[in-house]
C-alpha cells in the first residue's frame, strides 16, 4: 500500500478530527516523508496518543479498545535507545510479528531483537501498522511493542505494552469477544501466543 493510500486511510479513520489538524496538514506531512516499498505511515504520540487511536482498531465488525488496568497507556514512552523521528507522521520499514519469539519473555527478547541489527516497536508503532493491515492480527499469532516503557523513579514499570485479540471475559465483556486489544504483559514474562514486532528502521 503506498503512503498516499495509508494517508486516505487515516483520513477516512478521521485523524484529523482526533488530531485537531486538517487533511491538508496530514498530506503535507507525509509529502516530506521519504517513501519505502514496505513502509508503515506511524502516527507519532505528540499527534494522537495510543489511546485515541486504539479505538480506530477493528476486527470482524468489533471496534479496538484500552485494557481496563491500563488507563496510563499515553505514558508509556519509547525507550531511551530508540531514535524515534521528531515528525507527526514518520515511516516504519520492515516490520515483522516476531512469531519466532513466541513463548519469549520481553527480558529475553530485548537483547535477540537488537543482536539482529532490528528495532522493537512502539505500542503507537504497532497500532499504526494494525490500522493499515488489519489482518496481521490473528490468533495465537499476536504481538507486544517491548518499544515503549513507562519510566519510573527507578527504572520501568514491569508491565509491557501488547495487541491482541480479545476473549470477551473478564473486565472486556462479552460484546467485544475477537476485537483488538490494547493490553500488557510483565517484563520477565512469557506467553506462548505473542511475539515480538520489531522493524528495520524509521524514517
Amino acid at each position: 500500500m503506498t503512503l498516499t493510500d495509508q494517508l486516505q486511510h487515516l483520513i477516512d479513520l478521521d485523524l484529523p478530527a482526533i488530531a485537531d489538524v486538517t487533511p491538508a496538514d496530514l498530506a503535507g506531512w507525509v509529502a516530506e516523508v521519504d517513501g519505502h516499498p514496505d513502509g508503515v505511515l506511524a502516527v507519532h504520540p505528540a499527534l494522537a496518543p495510543p489511546s485515541t487511536l486504539a479505538p480506530l482498531l477493528s476486527r470482524q465488525g468489533k471496534q479496538g479498545f484500552v485494557v481496563h488496568d491500563m488507563t496510563d497507556l499515553d505514558e508509556f514512552r519509547p525507550t531511551p535507545d530508540l531514535v524515534i523521528p521528531d515528525r507527526p507522521l514518520y515511516v516504519v520499514t520492515g516490520i515483522d510479528r516476531g512469531d519466532d519469539m513466541l513463548n519469549w519473555s520481553p527480558e529475553e527478547a530485548a537483547p535477540a531483537i537488537a543482536q539482529r541489527g532490528r528495532t522493537p516497536l512502539t505500542i503507537s508503532e504497532g497500532i499504526s501498522w494494525l490500522l493499515q493491515e488489519p489482518e496481521v492480527l490473528v490468533p495465537n499469532r499476536c504481538f507486544m511493542c517491548i518499544g515503549s516503557r513507562k519510566p519510573k523513579p527507578k527504572g520501568y514499570d514491569a508491565r509491557t505494552p501488547a495487541l491482541w485479540i480479545s476473549g470477551g471475559t473478564g473486565h472486556d465483556g462479552p460484546a467485544r469477544r475477537d476485537a483488538p486489544k490494547v493490553g500488557w504483559c510483565w517484563w520477565r514474562n512469557r506467553h506462548t501466543w505473542l511475539g515480538f514486532a520489531s522493524a528495520t528502521g524509521r524514517r
